[in-house]
């Protein structure tokens, strides 16, 4: 790290600094402890400031203590700093009464001065979610930082467990990490310390609370549905006699280069803390792919006029051949290709050659786009978005590519396929009315990189970079985050932000200019930002069952809070960027991510879309906030779950990567 965090005590508080900016304990006291529960919100608070200081060893350690007719509660600060230049600090509580006391809610607050400071929470809040609250602010966690707004949030719903505040103005950054951990004592099942923000008026408090949440001015509130909160109120505790509690945390205070980048330090020291790159206690690459590639088979369908993968499972009545998101009929045009020496399966040269020429009879319709959905019962296609044009045109791209280096397949169909959809998609994007309205048109970048090259197109290269500049305008300072490209949420979400991504490092590819890859960075820190780097533990149920660990899933979006496997999908990229940085993190993470997913796969080789980390849930039996968390949606297996792991086996393939 560049620079280092260190701390002074001054007239019993805590000041931490890098010798420009200030993180400060309140005025009145260094520990606030609250006895009262009134309004779905805590009170009754007592402030205490420090009484006495020790210092042993590299530890200063501060006491004090708060009186109540019950008792005692002993109150203990140990600071120190790390050698990577972070103030580590182990806050405890020990109850030394002899009756218990009663609605408690213990505290940590850390104040940072400045008015509007851009709040970053990996996997909920993206520098205020603004391009989500401009859709509908009630579908998310918003912020503005308007004095009183609150932002706090379950540990266990944190994919990196930080959180971070940058000062635009200033160019400084803070960011405070923890430890997460649920909470004794707990009135409630379950019950975990809460990490989050509320804005005051000069300032905001990077707070952490053994168990309140709330957000968007909804006090004892989780975000546990997709399109509202759900009550989760009484989260407080009981101190019995001998109690006690500790919270550890971790402070960084740092300059950032501009602004918008303040979250990227953090997020590479989370991965430093938590180091998720054992992907040796997940199943074998071999394993996955021949799983996938058998339950892909089982998707086959064929009559007099179609041929292609079922985007549902047979317990279905519905059965459509879906190109792009979600039902990804077109991928296995591209992964079988190179997949086929491993997978030695000789179908598989009809299989591709038939589904793709297949896919190629879908009619076009306006702005670029064509019909992606094929009715294989009725006949007749409809349907048509962004998100799934580019991702179909991205796999014929690359199956054609794939295919002129063997000469093992007739493209002919494919190519004027795709240079049909390039001219449309291009005059789109070059025309002066084009505004994307959000980064879901971003998946059009890496496809018309491919066909530049395939084609010989200048036209294709210059609507990829009208794109890639258009999104790194509007992205690159986070005045609002990558966002649009999950078909079902209209917020900041990994898809987006993966879009930007794969078209960012295309170009770079493709181009030769270092700009692309200092944009494919800053899109690709975002996506890791949605990676879970620690193994959370879960309450009995489905994922239980499995000891599942949630080390290397994906958090979805801002609205959509549950992980699935999605993460594989833009794994072989971390990969990539790995070798180009020469950061061997993002190598051993990349593997991570594509092996861990694997987990709940059944003897069929299916897997379902939701799991649920968290309290949250899209669907079943959402009645009670209280039995959400730990739960698994296994009955929706659209195609993209078995069509992501062997589209990225196959890169990873052609990188010579061994996974």
């Amino acid at each position: 790290m560049s620079a280092q965090t260190w701390f002074l005590v001054k007239d019993g508080r805590v000041v931490f600094t890098d010798g420009t900016d200030t993180l400060r304990t309140p005025s009145e006291g260094l520990w606030s402890v609250a006895t009262g529960w009134k309004d779905d919100w805590m009170s009754d608070w007592t402030h205490v400031k420090a009484t006495k200081v020790e210092k042993t060893g590299d530890w200063t350690i501060l006491k004090g203590s708060a009186g109540f007719k019950e008792g005692e509660l002993e109150l203990t600060d140990s600071y120190s700093v790390t050698p990577e230049g972070l103030v580590r600090c182990v806050r405890r509580f020990e109850w030394t009464g002899e009756d218990t006391l009663r609605n408690v809610t213990l505290s940590v607050r850390l104040q940072e001065k400045g008015n509007g400071l851009s709040l970053f929470a990996p996997g909920i809040v993206y520098y205020g979610n603004k391009n989500g609250a401009s859709v509908n602010p009630e579908l998310i966690a918003t912020w503005d930082s308007r004095p009183g707004e609150i932002a706090v949030f379950e540990d266990h719903r944190y994919p990196m467990p930080f959180v971070m505040l940058e000062n635009p103005s200033s160019l400084r950054a803070v960011a405070v990490h923890t430890t997460p951990s649920p909470v004794r004592g707990a009135v409630l099942s379950d019950q975990w310390w809460s990490l989050g923000a509320e804005a005051r008026d000069g300032f905001t408090e990077i707070v952490m609370y053994s168990g309140p949440i709330g957000y968007n001015g909804h006090k004892s509130a989780a975000k546990a549905r997709q399109r509202t909160f759900m009550r989760y109120s009484d989260t407080f505790i009981d101190l019995e006699p001998g109690r006690v509690v500790e919270k550890e945390y971790y402070i960084d205070l740092y300059a950032i280069a501009r602004k918008g980048t303040g979250f990227q330090r953090p997020v590479y020291t989370s991965l430093d803390f938590y180091k998720p790159y054992d992907a040796d206690r997940f199943p074998s690459f071999k394993e996955i792919v021949d799983t996938k590639y058998r339950f892909a088979l089982s998707r086959w369908m064929e009559n007099d006029v179609a041929a292609g993968f079922d985007m549902y499972d047979s317990r279905y009545s519905r059965k459509d051949i879906v190109m792009g998101w979600c039902g990804q009929a077109d991928s296995p045009g591209y992964s079988f290709q190179v997949l086929s020496s491993r997978l030695k399966d000789p179908s598989i040269h009809e299989k591709v050659q038939r589904s793709l020429d297949f896919l190629t009879d879908c009619k076009f319709l306006e702005n670029g786009l064509f019909a992606v959905r094929y009715d294989f019962l009725k006949g007749g296609w409809d349907q048509g978005d962004p998100v799934s044009c580019g991702q179909a045109m991205y796999n014929f791209a690359k199956a054609i590519e794939t295919s002129r280096r063997t000469g093992e397949y007739n493209t002919s169909k494919w190519e004027k396929f795709l240079r049909k959809a390039c001219d449309g998609v291009s005059d789109l994007i070059l025309s002066k009315e084009w505004n994307p309205k959000s980064t879901a048109e971003g998946f059009y970048i890496a496809p018309l990189a491919i066909a530049s090259d395939l084609f010989r197109n200048r036209r294709y290269r210059q609507a990829a970079e009208k794109a890639a500049g258009e999104f790194a305008s509007r992205h690159f300072e986070m005045d609002g985050c990558y966002w649009g490209g999950t078909l079902d949420a209209t917020c900041e979400d990994k898809e987006g932000s993966w879009a930007a991504f794969q078209g960012f490092l295309e170009c770079y590819e493709r181009f030769q200019d270092k700009k692309y890859l200092d944009w494919a960075k800053h899109a690709m820190d975002v996506c890791l930002s949605y990676v879970v780097v620690w193994d959370i533990p879960l309450p009995a149920g489905r994922m239980a069952d499995h000891n599942f660990k949630t080390t290397g899933w994906t958090v979805v979006s801002a609205q959509n809070q549950h992980i699935d496997v999605y993460g594989v999908l833009f794994a072989p990229e971390v990969c990539k960027m790995g070798r180009y940085l020469g950061d061997e993190r993002l190598v051993k993470l990349s593997k991570v991510m594509f092996r861990t997913c694997f987990q709940l796969t059944d003897a069929y080789g299916s897997q379902g879309e939701q799991l649920q980390h968290t309290n949250f849930a899209q669907q079943g039996d959402m009645s009670n906030v209280h039995k959400l968390r730990g739960g698994y949606s296994e009955h929706w297996t659209v195609f993209w779950i078995t069509t992501h792991f062997l589209n990225a086996a196959a890169r990873f393939v052609e990188m010579g990567e061994d996974v």
